[in-house]
C-alpha cells in the first residue's frame, strides 16, 4: 500500500475506533464485532496454509488460531540462504501477538489473519496467533497472563493433538519456539519472554524474541512524539488513551508494562532473555521508545538486532508498505534460520 491509501485507511480506522468508544472510556464491543472484519478459521488451505481455531481457556475466553503450512521445500529460504536438511523438516513455532493497544483487534481480524497466514507460508512455521482479554474490561496483567497461558497450553502438549492428521507432531519442533507481536503485541512478546524466562518449560525452548514496532512509552515526551505528526494509523493522544485504559486505575506511562527500562521496572541485567530482533520505522512516533528499549538490552549485555526503516509507519508490515514489509518478511525469516 501506498502512504497515500494508507493515510485513507488510517482516517477509517480512526473513525471505528470512535463509533466503539463510550464517551465513559468503555468500549461497545456489539459494535466492534458489527464493524470489524472477521474471517473464519479455514481448514481447507489457503495460500499454502490451513487454519483451525482452539479453545484454550473457556471461562477466560482465551483461544489461539493455528496456522498450518503445507509440508514443502521452502523456496524463498533458498533464495536467502541455504537452511540446514534437518531444519527443513521441522516446523518451527511462533506465537504471535495482535496489536490494536490492547483494546481492539483479534487473531480472526482480516488484517491478521492474513499477516499470520503470510509469516506461516515465508517462514514454514507453524503460528500460533493468540486471543487474549482486552482493556479496558480487562486491564493489566490480563494480556499477559493469558498470552503465558496460551505457551502453557503448548508446553501441555494439548497443541499438537489438534493438528489435522495431515500432519505429524513429530514435525513439530518445541525446541525452536519464537515470540512474535506487532504493536501492542511486541510488548506482550517482551513480557511473556521475561516471565518464561523464570519459569520452568520444557521441552518447549524459546530461541528468540520478534517485536514489530513494539508499544513501549513513558510519562515524558520524546522527540519523535513531538516531531512525527499527521502520520497514518496511531496518534500520541489515541496511545495515551490506549495506556490509560490497559494499566491498573491510578497507574501512569511509567509503569513497568509501559516504560521497559524506567525508574520503576525491574533490572533485566540477570534475566536470561533470548535474543531480540527489533523492526522499527522512521515514520512511527514510537521510534524513540522502541530503540531506547534496544540501547537498554544492548548495555544489559542481551543479544539485539534491531532493523530501521526510514519510511515505515507504525506495524508497516501488517499494512504491506510497499517494498519495505517484503525486506521485513526476510529480516525475519533470516533470524528464526540464524536460531
Amino acid at each position: 500500500m501506498e502512504l497515500w491509501s494508507l493515510r485513507l485507511l488510517s482516517r477509517m480506522l480512526h473513525a471505528f475506533d470512535n463509533l466503539c468508544i463510550r464517551k465513559d472510556g468503555t468500549v461497545n464491543r456489539k459494535w466492534d464485532k458489527f464493524l470489524g472484519t472477521q474471517v473464519p478459521a479455514n481448514p481447507q488451505a489457503k495460500c499454502g496454509v490451513s487454519t483451525v481455531d482452539v479453545i484454550v481457556d473457556f471461562e477466560k475466553d482465551v483461544w489461539v488460531r493455528l496456522f498450518i503450512p503445507k509440508k514443502k521445500s521452502r523456496k524463498l529460504y533458498s533464495l536467502y540462504k541455504k537452511s540446514k536438511p534437518q531444519a527443513q523438516k521441522l516446523f518451527p513455532i511462533i506465537f504471535f501477538y495482535h496489536g490494536g493497544g490492547f483494546v481492539f483487534l483479534s487473531p480472526d481480524s482480516v488484517c491478521y489473519d492474513t499477516f499470520c497466514r503470510r509469516l506461516a507460508r515465508k517462514c514454514h512455521a507453524l503460528v500460533i496467533s493468540v486471543h487474549y482479554r482486552r482493556a479496558p474490561e480487562h486491564k493489566f496483567p490480563a494480556a499477559y497472563d493469558d498470552c503465558f497461558a496460551a505457551l502453557e497450553w503448548l508446553q501441555s502438549g494439548q497443541a499438537t493433538q489438534c493438528l489435522p492428521r495431515s500432519i505429524d507432531p513429530r514435525c513439530i519442533d518445541l525446541s525452536r519456539v519464537f515470540l512474535c507481536g506487532d504493536s501492542a503485541g511486541g510488548n506482550i512478546a517482551h513480557h511473556v519472554a521475561v516471565r518464561a524466562s523464570e519459569t520452568e518449560i520444557s521441552p518447549l525452548c524459546i530461541k528468540g524474541v520478534m517485536l514489530l514496532s513494539p508499544f513501549f512509552g513513558g510519562q515524558e515526551r520524546t522527540p519523535a512524539e513531538i516531531r512525527v505528526r499527521n502520520v497514518p494509523m496511531v496518534s500520541v493522544k489515541r496511545l495515551d488513551w490506549y495506556w490509560k485504559s490497559f494499566l491498573p486505575h491510578g497507574a501512569n506511562r511509567d509503569h513497568p508494562a509501559c516504560n521497559i527500562f524506567g525508574r520503576n521496572s525491574p533490572d533485566l541485567s540477570d534475566v536470561s532473555l533470548p535474543s531480540v530482533l527489533i523492526i522499527i520505522g522512521g515514520l512511527d512516533i514510537l521510534q524513540d521508545w522502541e530503540t531506547r528499549y534496544a540501547d537498554c538490552l544492548n548495555r544489559a549485555g542481551k543479544d539485539v538486532k534491531v532493523f530501521f526503516y526510514k519510511n515505515g509507519i507504525h506495524s508497516f508490515g501488517l499494512f504491506d508498505q510497499t517494498h519495505i514489509t517484503k525486506q521485513m518478511f526476510f529480516n525475519i525469516m533470516g533470524f528464526i534460520d540464524n536460531h
